[in-house]
């Protein structure tokens, strides 16, 4: 699937806050797609702006970090310092909006593309997580999980002239941290085989997501009246291809998004404002409670 819909700009009827209102009653249950808007207002950097556009250097693919050492050092060394704002991320209006929502009956499966958990943490129980947690790390030798937290300290044991390191904030737990003497940054064994790949239990780009996790998406079309897309331009395939499906299905996508998204021809509105400050209001006026 290629990238036209960035290059040639689609024409998207506005919605209003009235009109999702609107929308929201006349189908009332949804597949709820989630990205990085959604965890913007809590100091989660996004990677697009509003033009879809990266932001920054693409994310390290699945193949470097697998296929050279030193790239696990510099992903490692920059999550050490990066892990300080995600690990301490804590819910905003949207998170907070959409387990109301859920708990009200409406959200019948919130899939989203975010790593943060913080959709879990606002108290959200259907929740899939599509590319995976990023508190989790997983030994790809012997598949043992374990906690983020666990494994910062482990870093900082074996790094401790690496803590007190100062760099901008990057998304998905990641830190601007560049020209440093990588090679030098120790990685600690699993804690369970003592060998092994070590890596944050997430997709990485070039991965693919498993397979359940898809169809579990796909399924959940069968049973809602509708699609509410919150904060995503849909630029990755793996989030974009549930609104192909809707819309083959016969099934309406409202977006809450500022800015373009990768599926701008296939939705019925999109309103562009304040995701977090848009979900409450919508929840305040379909009467759930905590919206």
């Amino acid at each position: 699937m290629h990238y036209a819909l960035r290059d040639q700009p689609v024409d998207v009827p506005a919605a209003t806050p009235a009109q999702l209102l609107d929308w929201a009653r006349q189908h009332p249950r949804w597949l709820v797609i989630t990205g990085a808007g959604c965890s913007t207002e809590v100091g989660i950097p996004d990677y697009r702006d509003q033009a879809g556009q990266w932001k920054r250097p693409q994310p390290v693919t699945y193949q470097a970090f697998m296929g050279d050492a030193l790239v696990r050092q510099r992903y490692w060394a920059r999550s050490l310092v990066g892990w300080r704002v995600m690990g301490h991320a804590r819910p905003g209006a949207a998170h907070h909006a959409l387990a109301a929502l859920e708990d009200a009956g409406h959200v019948q499966l919130l899939l989203t593309q975010n790593v943060d958990g913080l959709h879990s943490a606002a108290g959200s129980r259907k929740v899939l997580d599509l590319h995976g947690r990023i508190d989790t790390v997983r030994c790809l030798d012997c598949g043992h999980r374990f906690a983020r937290t666990d494994w910062q300290r482990a870093l900082e044991a074996l790094n401790p002239d690496w803590v007190q390191l100062q760099a901008r904030t990057a998304p998905d737990g990641d830190a601007d941290l560049d020209g440093l003497p990588f090679a030098e940054f120790r990685i600690p064994p699993c804690p369970h085989c003592g060998t092994g790949v070590l890596k944050p239990d997430v997709v990485f780009f070039g991965e693919s997501v498993p397979r359940e996790r898809v169809q579990r998406g796909l399924d959940t079309l069968a049973q809602v009246d509708g699609v509410l897309v919150a904060g995503s331009s849909l630029m990755v395939y793996s989030g974009f291809r549930f609104v192909q499906a809707a819309a083959a299905a016969g099934l309406p996508v409202l977006a809450i998004n500022q800015g373009r998204t990768r599926a701008d021809a296939l939705l019925a509105a999109k309103l562009q404002a304040d995701v977090g400050q848009s979900l409450q209001a919508l929840a305040q006026g379909l009467g759930a409670e905590g919206g």
